[in-house]
């Protein structure tokens, strides 16, 4: 062991998490359920291109009025 090595440090948040889910063992399931739902997707490359294509530039200033 290092002499330089400092013990180890575990913050409020991680505790207060890892007690969590000792008393929820579900919540890991039910959160990545959830990011199933908007994240874990397959991306079509050719739709991803069209939209590129379709996309109309923004104005250099968006909040300026047609005066």
């Amino acid at each position: 062991m290092s002499i330089f090595r400092r013990p180890d440090y575990r913050s409020d948040a991680t505790e207060f998490i890892d007690a969590l889910k000792g008393q929820r063992p579900e919540l890991e399931a039910q959160q990545r359920e959830g990011r199933a739902l908007l994240w874990d997707k397959q991306v079509n490359r050719n739709d991803q291109q069209e939209f590129k294509a379709a996309r109309v530039a923004q104005k250099p200033y968006v909040y300026q009025t047609q005066a």
